[in-house]
This record gives C-alpha cells, sequence and structure tokens, in this order.
C-alpha cells in the first residue's frame, strides 16, 4: 500500500487530467504504446520522445520511490549530475570516437563540445577523482535518478526504445576488487527486490557486458511474449543466460562405424539448408552452414549446424575475430571460387583460409555442406577423411530449447525478456583512463575498482504493461498502478445517501494509507467502468442505491471476471487484505 503527500488525498476525478482516447495512433507499434497512448499516460512530443502525462507521471514516480528505497536501504547515496556533459570527458574516457552516432554531440555558443549524457560514467568518475583521494573514504556508491539522451537510429516501441527516456545509474568505488565483487552482489540483491516490490514477473541472466565494458555482468528481464532478448535458462535450477551469453556445450562424437562416400549432388537453385535437406531427403540436423567473414584482411569460415544460428557475441570474443564483418560476394568469389550460397570447407585453401567449427559441428559424421560449386553440394563428408580438422573449434551459436544445461541440471528451455535492469563489474576500465586513483595503507597511489548499475525508470513502466494486458486495456501490479482503488459512485451528483457512503470510503482508504481516487464525474457507468478498466487499476469499488439498501458495496478486482458484493463496513478491511497480500 501507497502513502501520498497531502496534495493527493483529496484525489477526485473532476480534479484530476484524465484523457483517454478510443484507439490509438496508427503509428502505434506495440501493445504497451497502444495502450499508454489510449490511457492517455503520455503523448508524443517527437520521434522517441514523449511527454508524461499526469496519469503516466503517478505510475513513473511510484516506480522511482520504491527504487529510492531500496537503493538507499542498499547504503547508496543519491546525488544529481547534469545532463550536459563536456566533451572532454568523454574525449579523455576514448569513448568520444568509440560510443557513435547515439552519442548526441552540439557546441555552445563559444564553440566548445558538448554532449546530451545517454549515462553518466565519465562524470561520475570525475567527481570521485576530485573528491576522494584516501582509502579510508571508499567504499562509495553513488546514483541518481536523471534524464537520459541516446539518439536511437530508428526509436521505436514507444518508451520501449525512446530517445529521451529516465533511468536511475549508480557507481560503486572501491579499493580492492573483492570489495567490488561484494557490492555487486548487494546489488543483486537489491535488484531483486526492486523488482518483486514493482511486482512484476522477472528473471536475472548472466549476460555479456557489451560496449560498456568490463568482467562480469547481470541483467534483470520482465517477462513477457513481446520481449526482444532471447533468455535461456533452466526449469530445474537457478541457471539463466541471455542467449548472445548461454553456453552451447559440446556434443559427444559418436562413432558410427563405416561411413558413406563423398559425393557431389546437384541442387540447383538449393542455397538454404533447409531446402537442401528438403532437396536431399536428409535431416536439417546433418547440414552445415559455412558463413564467410572478414577479420581485418584475413577470410573466415564459421561453420554451425543447419538448424542452428550464429552467435556474433561469441565469435568477436574469439580470439583473433575482435572485429569482424560479414564478407562481400566478391570476396567470397575470391577465396572460395564460387557465389555465396554453395561454399563449404571441403577443398579450400587452408593457407588462405581459416575454418572455425561450432562444437556441434566438429562432432558431425556425413555431414551436407556446400561443394564450392554453384548448384552443388556434398554429402557424406568426415573431418580428416575428405576435410581437414578445423582450425578452431569453439562455441560460436545460440542455444536452442533442449540443450543442456551448463551447471548439468537438466535442459534449456527458451523465454522472451524485456531488459529492465543490468548490473556490470567495470573494474579500472574507466578509472583508468580518467586517472581515478587513491592512496592505500601504504600510502601507495592505485586505481580503484568500479561497479555500475542501471534500471531503466521509464522502460520499466511499458514493460509492466507489456507483462499485464488484456483485451480491455492495462494490468498493472498494485504497486505501480496509478491508483490502488477507483470507487465509482452510480449517480453521485444526485443521490446524497451514494455521496455520503462514497465519500466515507474513501475517507477510510485514505485514512488506512490506500491511494484511492473518487471518480466523481457525471458519467455514464459503462464509460467510467471502461476507461478505469484501460488505465488498469487493480481494484474498483462501486456504490448504488440498490446496493446500498442492502448494505453492500460492489467490488471488482481488475483480473477478475465477476463482481462480487461485499458488505459496506467491512470493504475497507477488504482492500487492505488484498493490497497487503
Amino acid at each position: 500500500m501507497a502513502v501520498f503527500q497531502t496534495d493527493f488525498v483529496t484525489m477526485r476525478a473532476s480534479q484530476f487530467f484524465i484523457s483517454t482516447l478510443k484507439e490509438a495512433p496508427a503509428d502505434a507499434e506495440v501493445v504497451s504504446q497502444k495502450l499508454m497512448l489510449r490511457a492517455g499516460m503520455i503523448r508524443r512530443l517527437a520521434a522517441g520522445i514523449y511527454t508524461w502525462m499526469p496519469m503516466g507521471l503517478r505510475v513513473v514516480r511510484k516506480v522511482e520511490r520504491i527504487v529510492r528505497e531500496e537503493m538507499d536501504r542498499a547504503g547508496a547515496i543519491e546525488l544529481f549530475m547534469p545532463a550536459v556533459q563536456p566533451a572532454e570527458l568523454w574525449q579523455e574516457s576514448g569513448r568520444w570516437e568509440k560510443y557513435g552516432p547515439e552519442l548526441l554531440r552540439f557546441k555552445d555558443r563559444h564553440s566548445r563540445d558538448f554532449v546530451i549524457g545517454p549515462t553518466h560514467e565519465e562524470v561520475i568518475t570525475d567527481v570521485v577523482r576530485r573528491e576522494i583521494r584516501s582509502y579510508r573514504q571508499l567504499p562509495r556508491h553513488f546514483y541518481q535518478i536523471q534524464t537520459k539522451f541516446r539518439d536511437e537510429i530508428r526509436p521505436r516501441f514507444g518508451v520501449m526504445r525512446g530517445r529521451e527516456f529516465t533511468m536511475k545509474d549508480g557507481y560503486s568505488f572501491h579499493a580492492s576488487f573483492e570489495d567490488l565483487q561484494h557490492e555487486y552482489q548487494n546489488m543483486y540483491q537489491t535488484y531483486s527486490r526492486i523488482f518483486t516490490r514493482l511486482g512484476l514477473g522477472f528473471r536475472a541472466v548472466a549476460a555479456d557486458t557489451g560496449s560498456i565494458g568490463g568482467t562480469g555482468s547481470h541483467e534483470f528481464h520482465v517477462l513477457a511474449d513481446s520481449g526482444e532478448d532471447a533468455i535461456a535458462f533452466c526449469p530445474n535450477s537457478d541457471y539463466a543466460a541471455n542467449v548472445e551469453l548461454a553456453e552451447a556445450l559440446a556434443p559427444q562424437k559418436v562413432s558410427r562405424g563405416d561411413t558413406p562416400p563423398l559425393e557431389k549432388k546437384a541442387t540447383p537453385g538449393k542455397i538454404r539448408c533447409e531446402d537442401v535437406a528438403e532437396f536431399l531427403g536428409a535431416p536439417l540436423t546433418s547440414t552445415v552452414k559455412a558463413i564467410a567473414v572478414m577479420h581485418d584482411e584475413e577470410f573466415v569460415l564459421l561453420l554451425i549446424r543447419g538448424d542452428h544460428n550464429l552467435n556474433e557475441v561469441k565469435v568477436s570474443k574469439l580470439p583473433g575475430m575482435d572485429p569482424f564483418r560479414f564478407a562481400t560476394d566478391e570476396e567470397v568469389e575470391e577465396f572460395l571460387g564460387c557465389k555465396p550460397g554453395y561454399i563449404g570447407p571441403v577443398g579450400v585453401d587452408r593457407n588462405k583460409v581459416r575454418v572455425i567449427a561450432d562444437r556441434s559441428v566438429a562432432a558431425m559424421d556425413d555431414f551436407v555442406c556446400g561443394a564450392n560449386e554453384a548448384g552443388f553440394h556434398l554429402t557424406g563428408v568426415n573431418w580428416d577423411r575428405d576435410v581437414p580438422d578445423p582450425d578452431v573449434v569453439a562455441d560460436i551459436r545460440n542455444v536452442v530449447a533442449g540443450d543442456p544445461s551448463p551447471d548439468g541440471k537438466g535442459t534449456l528451455d527458451i523465454c522472451r525478456g524485456i531488459e529492465v535492469g543490468h548490473i556490470f563489474q567495470l573494474r579500472t576500465t574507466y578509472a583508468e583512463a580518467l586517472q581515478c586513483k587513491f592512496l592505500d595503507e601504504q600510502g601507495k597511489e592505485r586505481v580503484m575498482e568500479m561497479g555500475c548499475y542501471g534500471i531503466g525508470i521509464t522502460r520499466i513502466v511499458g514493460s509492466a504493461i507489456e507483462q499485464g494486458n488484456d483485451d480491455k486495456g492495462i494490468i498493472f501490479p498494485a504497486a505501480i498502478a496509478p491508483f490502488e482503488v477507483v470507487v465509482v459512485p452510480m449517480g453521485y451528483r444526485k443521490s446524497e445517501a451514494v455521496r455520503e457512503a462514497a465519500d466515507k470510503l474513501r475517507d477510510d482508504l485514505l485514512a488506512a494509507g490506500i491511494d484511492v481516487i473518487l471518480d466523481d464525474r457525471d458519467e455514464r457507468p459503462g464509460v467510467m467502468f471502461a476507461e478505469w478498466e484501460l488505465i488498469g487499476i487493480p481494484h474498483r469499488v462501486v456504490i448504488g442505491e440498490r446496493g446500498l439498501k442492502e448494505g453492500k458495496f460492489e467490488y471488482k478486482g481488475r483480473r477478475e471476471a465477476e463482481a462480487t458484493m461485499v458488505p459496506a463496513d467491512e470493504m475497507a478491511q477488504v482492500l487492505r487484505g488484498k493490497l497487503a497480500a
């Protein structure tokens, strides 16, 4: 249950601003975007930039409150850093060139370069290097809740991938890696409490550190079928990882005894593994997909099983493969003498072509691959006999449902998630670049260890809606709904008995610390019911003259199909119980 300031305690629908729409704008793409626009929570100003209307802002503030309470409880200290940052800091860290066009750069009237901050590693590191000099001042954890801007090339999905958004970003500073690891676990537990209190179904997953750097990272995902990210998890254990990071274990190689001879077979117009397998009457799992890439001037052939997908993140982490790009058609013809679609590892000049095979491919016998001749594939291909063993065998594919779990406790399943939080062990990446140092117990100067911890405040709102909705509208968890309870009197302005009962219930609920709004508008019941269901208020109480004669109010939960009658003098207690649950 939420407790609010006194300016909310007389909240009436006639005094509030409700601006619902019957239909979402035609350019709205995902459920959360459509429903937030229809419910009057946001209004579009420009591509990826939204005004938060009063109804939506209440949700944002509730999310912020829970985040603040848990961050404070965890020992972090709030500050507030500028959105506008001088280019010198970004040049000093090396990200001025590396960050790319998402970094909005501009010049002031004196032609000095600035950026609108997409994140604040540079700024907080500059603060700490100026303020902290001794190990006695460590550890420290600072956080803020602030507007960020990332100039997305194609902003979409409303607040899910906008250009301007609100984020909680925190940064910790430590004298040792061991101390950083302790705070990392503290934040893992803190984030778990935050998302539990928000009332969201979520999962923490091991993740790639990406462009932000560091040595360890976990993402926190709100589970939703519409999620952009695929999550691999084991139903029998706590194992969970982003598909980009989840390890695909090497299968056992099984000896088959006699093997068929190598044969070249015509496959006219068949370039996809699925089409080749169907044409040859072979299982898709017996085909090998060859993907040509370039690392600097080196031509590399990546081999994965026909039913698997390449994991570019894993490839980029292999020695000598960062960065890589896909080869052009001209480069494929130059190195293999064949157009793409029919390429494979057999007969290639291994002095000019490096072959990297996925673990599953390295364990295959009698497989099908391109013959490096247009319109032909090879069958019955075997390592050593027909083609030299790969130069490198590595995990370079995405895991799939049914793969063995890396922790050995069952098999993996795949679900979809929306990333709403991310914690990193940054280590010394930024501290070294910006010379953020301290004096240890021996008076020796050392570089600080850093952690970084982010939560997408406004993204949580969209994620909650993606997770909770139906054909009537939004289904908010009570913790972040604009209001926990709506009281809907039938004929508020016509019946004194109804008005007195509604006002008393509202006062009783407010006294109990329940966030309630009284709909005192002169609207038809159907209109009011539909609006509050669209907005997603978890609990609705209807007060009418017929019920009053029996001493009862009508109660309906947002997720419930039918309403029930509750004795009027018990309604406040019933609602307290439901909210406490």
